[in-house]
């Protein structure tokens, strides 16, 4: 597919409708690649790469991309289209300066997981049919390509596409997502199971601040972690609360907003499943306020933003009965 799309671009650059393309671009590595602008026919036939490590979400990129002068054409996978409307519902992206082309997605590969296999050397890896062949300096692998793939691909909501321009390849569906399963997991641990759990996981945390960098629903101009008068600007944490606190006020932050894309935990380099905050306040605003979406459209207010005589009361959330 990947000739496809840039003979697609291409296009769009010749007849004048865009001047720029949003894509993914050649890493140091065959696995490696990195979102991307391209402003040539040159730079895309070099540079422009569509495969099973394309896995970046580049809708967040469109916030300042669709501030200036032109058309920008953007690829987007079913899930990053979540995350584009709702930037657009936010008043994020400027909508009639970008050209969305749809592209399919069947999901993408980890490449931790591949690594954990005592693969290493990797010279290149190409998709045979549903096999990855990885030439390494020591021989040739051969893997299944659902056996490694990213763990957020396989609880995947959808492969169907909320917003496009134009769209290559097939239309797929809302899936019936396993999604939900390791939340109920957690909820079903006492407090101090749940406590331990999390604590493991957030001592881990080096505040990077890969998460919310990537995070399509972090687009604050001035993030309360970046102002050295706030007293919780970006350091290292000094104890567990602080640990605690940068991860809670973020999930906080981007609850009712957050469309479960998962970049969060897919650029932790200490591999904490942050997705798993966002995906609780998710389930609980399911079962409290009825069944939403993020990101499903552009005209609809989130649950949190908008009041119905219908609404749960604080006493309905504590009986819920978290030990």
């Amino acid at each position: 597919m990947q000739k496809a799309i840039i003979e697609k671009a291409k296009q769009l650059l010749a007849d004048g409708t865009v001047n720029r393309v949003i894509g993914w671009k050649k890493g140091e590595f065959a696995y490696d690649s990195t979102p991307a602008v391209f402003e040539s026919a040159e730079e895309l036939e070099n540079e422009f790469v569509y495969d099973d490590f394309t896995a970046s979400n580049v809708s967040k990129y469109l916030i300042k991309e669709s501030a200036k002068e032109g058309k920008v054409l953007v690829f987007l996978k079913p899930c990053d289209t979540y995350s584009f409307n709702q930037l657009v519902k936010e008043h994020r992206i400027n909508r009639e300066n970008v050209y969305v082309v749809g592209i399919e997605c069947w999901g993408k590969a980890d490449i931790e997981k591949i690594k954990a296999r005592g693969i290493s050397g990797i010279k290149s890896i190409t998709n045979n049919e549903g096999t990855l062949t990885i030439e390494t300096i020591y021989g040739t692998e051969s893997i299944p390509t659902y056996e490694v793939m990213a763990e957020r691909c396989l609880s995947c909501k959808s492969k169907k596409h909320v917003a496009y321009d134009e769209l290559m390849g097939e239309e797929g569906e809302v899936i019936d997502s396993n999604r939900f399963d390791m939340v109920a997991q957690l909820e079903n641990m006492t407090s101090e199971e749940r406590y331990n759990f999390w604590r493991d996981q957030l001592s881990k945390c080096i505040r990077c601040n890969a998460c919310r960098n990537v995070c399509p629903a972090c687009t604050c101009e001035k993030c309360i972690f970046d102002n050295d008068n706030s007293g919780v600007a970006n350091k290292a944490p000094a104890d567990s609360f602080e640990e605690n606190m940068f991860h809670i006020i973020r999930a906080f932050h981007v609850a009712g907003r957050c469309t479960d894309c998962g970049e969060c935990s897919r650029v932790c380099p200490q591999n904490i499943p942050l997705h798993l905050l966002n995906r609780k306040f998710i389930k609980d605003i399911n079962e409290l306020y009825g069944e939403y979406q993020a990101g499903e459209d552009t005209e609809s207010r989130g649950p949190l933003t908008a009041y119905t005589e219908d609404d749960c009361e604080p006493s309905v959330v504590h009986e819920r009965g978290v030990e």
